[in-house]
């Protein structure tokens, strides 16, 4: 089998790195990030890794504490001639490491700026002489190390690229990942022809290997898989199968929190797609019992987890009766998942609980997450590969918990009414008007306030509904969804007229971050 050549991401907390991930793999490169406290030249051993990319951060080179790159490490790269790309952060690390000046700027410089290329160049081949770029820092860098030449700077940005092409080292201020930077995916195409990437990171190949890669894994083993009818669990179910075939049991489990007629489908579905094995559970009475009165939203997400995990605990000791021993459980865990769920390094803040990256663990079986490092455009692609349908691959990602993270506040009987009813209304006319499929999500979330309405010509007391619709790539940032207002007002007079203690529907406005898709 041909090495699948890396591209190593090191992060030092910005909130890009998942976008430079991204765009390389768009060039078909395998790029994976790791925290910057976890290199070593263990990492190096395979012989696979071709190429670095620093981050940019949020911290200053100058502060205590702040996060470097260990010496030993850059002498490593230096000699094996792994070319060195330093973006914003890393450019400034890079620079000051080598025995360049990094100093605080006088005038922070935050958006969009016009890089001037003033030197023919590798990393900036190809781009105009005038090109506009995104900024965002405070410190930058006012003096090179011996060896580096100056090749684009901007109006506050005297040294905002440079290049060392004895050292194969590289650093850009600006952000080359993001879309506001023209011609920056050119530049990282550029990094990586530097590189001498094949370009071998070709989805259907990706596919074959992992399947390999489960079955080198799993062998003989038993696997027990808790399905949701997603497209994460579902493709993941499909990869496994492929590779152990009825070796794979699949538990569906009713949580109570799924939208009308979820359980149904799902079990018609998963029957649909040739799973032999598939175990219902319904154990929507006992996480009602448990969540009802429930406000606080990580409380609530824990509380989920644990159920969930007992629930599937239980499940597996009945299966082992009849079926034997099982070794593996698998999950759908998609890598933003990890990311939200603070699971990726230590520079990644939690943001929220994700019940299948911090369920507790089940028994003595082995985690078994073949998409923990596949972005969800990824996942639906693989999901073409293997011949799911689009009914399938092309439904709105749910979350885990269901409708208990669109309850906000305490967790009512009346709430997860209005939730369900609330769903149906706004898919059913999402799917009727034509704007469901260009909608990364649409779905409503039932405030914990009320308002005062009127109704039949009586005041009337009742909940606020918020509609929220937005458009992403990967659900690590999202815009909201400029929807016609006819969709919206028809939208709501169905919610205020049809469901009982509603009286109100609201329009969420606000992009990702600061706001996160989901309430809570």
């Amino acid at each position: 089998m041909v090495l699948l050549e890396k591209l190593l991401i090191v992060d030092f907390g910005s909130q890009y790195t998942h976008l430079i991930c991204r765009r390389v793999r768009e060039l078909k490169v395998l790029a994976e990030i790791v925290p910057w406290d976890s290199i070593s030249e263990t990492l190096f051993e395979k012989g696979d890794i071709r190429g670095i990319i620093l981050s940019g951060g949020p911290r200053s080179i100058h502060e205590d504490n702040a996060p470097r790159l260990d010496s030993d490490i850059l002498n490593y790269l230096v000699e094996h001639s792994i070319p060195i790309l330093g973006i914003c952060y890393g450019h400034q690390l890079l620079a000051h490491l080598f025995g360049g000046r990094v100093e605080k700027s006088e005038k922070r410089e935050y958006g969009p700026a016009v890089l001037e290329v003033i030197s023919d160049s590798l990393l900036l081949r190809g781009l105009p002489k005038r090109v506009r770029v995104w900024m965002s820092h405070g410190d930058l860098v006012t003096g090179l190390p011996k060896g580096f030449k100056v090749i684009g700077k901007t109006e506050n940005c005297p040294i905002a690229a440079y290049e060392s092409l004895d050292k194969l080292v590289f650093g850009v201020q600006f952000h080359p990942e993001v879309k506001h930077t023209e011609f920056g995916l050119k530049i990282l195409d550029n990094f990586l022809d530097i590189c001498g990437f094949r370009r071998n990171w070709v989805m259907k190949d990706i596919v074959e290997r992992k399947i390999e890669e489960i079955r080198r894994i799993v062998g003989n083993s038993r696997v027990l898989l808790a399905a949701s009818g997603g497209v994460d669990s579902t493709v993941a179910a499909k990869l496994i199968h492929k590779a152990i075939g009825d070796n794979l049991h699949l538990v569906f489990i009713n949580t109570g929190f799924m939208r009308e007629g979820e359980a149904e489908w799902v079990l018609s579905m998963l029957k649909r797609l040739g799973f032999k094995n598939v175990h219902y559970v319904d154990a929507s009475q006992r996480f009602l019992r448990n969540l009802i009165g429930v406000a606080h939203p990580e409380e609530k997400r824990k509380i989920f987890s644990r159920i969930y995990a007992e629930a599937l605990e239980e499940t597996a000791k009945e299966l082992e009766k009849k079926f034997g021993k099982f070794e593996f459980l698998a999950q759908g865990t998609i890598y933003p998942d990890r990311v939200e769920s603070g699971a990726t390094g230590k520079t990644t803040d939690k943001i929220k609980s994700h019940h299948n990256v911090v369920m507790p663990r089940i028994s003595a079986l082995k985690k078994l997450e073949p998409l923990a490092d596949f972005y969800k455009d990824e996942v639906r692609e693989i999901a073409r590969i293997l011949g799911i349908p689009k009914d399938v691959w092309g439904r709105h990602p749910f979350p885990g918990p269901g409708l208990l993270v669109r309850i906000l506040g305490e967790v009512t009987k009346e709430k997860l009414e209005i939730a369900k009813k609330a769903h149906k209304i706004v898919e059913e006319e999402a799917k009727k008007w034509g704007v469901y499929d260009d909608l990364w999500q649409i779905f409503p979330v039932v405030l914990d306030s009320k308002a005062v309405g009127v109704k039949g010509d009586a005041r009337s007391y009742e909940y606020i509904v918020a509609i929220r619709a937005v458009k992403s790539e990967d659900a690590m940032t999202a815009e909201f969804a400029r929807l016609p207002w006819d969709f919206l007002e028809h939208v709501a007079r169905r919610i205020t007229n049809e469901i009982e203690g509603v009286n109100r529907v609201v329009y969420d406005i606000t992009h990702k971050p600061p706001a996160t898709i989901e309430f809570e």
